[in-house]
């Protein structure tokens, strides 16, 4: 179904990100920056895990070389939830108060420090500002404390991003906190951070930086919206000539670097934390659709499934479903929906990605679909959700769930129904 043609055209487009400071041995200047914004009291959050690499105490002492306070928690849980945000969010209330928060890790660190910082500088709870329909949807009345993003994994794009993203337990869903405010201030993207990085987060976390361009990159044009009121513009504006650009040169180094990173290439893992840097930029600002949408029922539901599925490198004492990997786990189907709405597009994105074109012969429709199969398969991905867990039994569920993410589904190229998810969730059940 095609969307309709706004009564007035939207003729205004909007690009923002945080400063950037990027390359192999970068967070040995972090101090300084951090001093240059003025704070003198820091708290750094990340993950017992990755405590155990080192990288969060080599922060804390860049920090404390700069004349800074500092005070390490380890309150970031793997793929956050409400539960989890609320914990940190008292537990960082405790501390002294503090001018600045660092997240040292992946999207889950990143946005951890998010709801720390918004909760620590606004009156509420949580729910207060998750947004509408699961929760309240409030804007933040007051300026957060500064964010500065240190990833350590090349994915997520959280450190561009004005998004908290969390499972809501209670409603078996993943949603999130979106606001202008919630950007972080800087990103410090040092790719040597990412050498500790297993071959199975880098193949996940990986599959959200291409879904992150592709959905940006296919997301309907801004000016296929209704015109807007400045109060009325949001941070994800839809497809447009800035966010374009850093799209396409996310996949055009995917292409040439996400194998390789997977099988531990050292030069290949600074072209994906660069990838994952544009494809930040690029959505941060257009936004991303269905493939996203999907990915949030896909993740919160699998707690329910009685499934035993771990995946490889996350060291998960139950039943998982990595953010990226649940987003990928619908792509190729998500697309093949899509692609009418704006074939010249999905046939672009599939040259990128297929260079060689291996997939070349494949009729138009399913020609992008084919790519991410391939590539999915290349790098040790489900083949599908029934490997997962899930069966056709479930469908109506993350349907229902899919359907809650309007925020998402609003950027898609085409409106969406349930009876749209449902045939991409069963499409979804085996890839291969």
């Amino acid at each position: 179904m095609q969307l309709s043609s706004p009564e007035v055209p939207e003729s205004v487009f909007t690009y923002s990100a945080p400063k950037l400071k990027f390359g192999p041995g970068a967070i040995a200047e972090i101090g300084h920056d951090v001093a240059a914004l003025g704070a003198r009291s820091v708290l750094v959050i990340t993950d017992p895990q990755l405590v155990t690499t080192g990288h969060p105490e080599r922060v804390a002492q860049a920090l404390r070389s700069a004349g800074l306070r500092v005070e390490v928690h380890d309150s970031a849980a793997v793929e956050p939830s409400d539960a989890s945000l609320a914990t940190a969010v008292e537990r960082a209330k405790g501390v002294a108060p503090v001018d600045a928060v660092v997240a040292v890790g992946g999207g889950s660190s990143i946005d951890t420090a998010k709801a720390v910082s918004l909760l620590l500088s606004n009156a509420g709870e949580l729910m207060d500002y998750v947004n509408a329909p699961v929760g309240g949807g409030r804007a933040p009345q007051h300026p957060v404390l500064p964010v500065i993003a240190v990833p350590t994994t090349t994915g997520t794009g959280s450190e561009s991003t004005t998004i908290c993203v969390l499972d809501v337990l209670a409603a078996k869903v993943k949603t999130g906190i979106s606001h202008e405010r919630l950007r972080p201030v800087l990103a410090v993207v040092d790719p040597d951070l990412t050498a500790t990085q297993p071959p199975g987060v880098t193949a996940a976390a990986g599959m959200d930086i291409l879904c992150h361009a592709l959905e940006s990159w296919t997301a309907r044009p801004y000016t296929s919206y209704e015109h807007k009121t400045p109060e009325q513009r949001v941070p994800y504006c839809g497809a447009n000539p800035i966010a374009d650009m850093y799209s396409e040169r996310a996949m055009r180094l995917l292409a040439g670097a996400f194998r390789s990173a997977v099988a531990g290439d050292e030069d290949a893992r600074t072209d994906m934390a660069l990838a994952a840097t544009f494809a930040g930029m690029g959505f941060g600002n257009a936004g991303v659709h269905v493939p996203h949408a999907n990915a949030y029922p896909v993740a919160g539901r699998v707690h329910d499934l009685g499934s035993d599925f771990r995946p490889d490198g996350y060291g998960a004492s139950e039943a998982m479903v990595p953010h990226g990997m649940a987003v990928a786990s619908t792509a190729p189907a998500a697309f093949a929906m899509t692609f009418e709405a704006n074939p010249q597009r999905h046939l672009s994105a599939a040259a990128w990605l297929d260079p060689q074109g291996l997939d070349a012969a494949v009729p138009e429709p399913d020609r992008l679909s084919a790519v991410l199969r391939r590539l999915m398969r290349d790098i040790g991905q489900p083949s599908g959700l029934a490997e997962i867990g899930y069966t056709d039994a479930d469908v109506d569920g993350i349907v229902s769930g899919t359907m809650q993410q309007q925020r998402l589904l609003a950027t898609a190229p085409r409106e969406v129904t349930e009876e749209d998810i449902a045939g991409v969730i069963r499409a979804s059940m085996h890839h291969w």
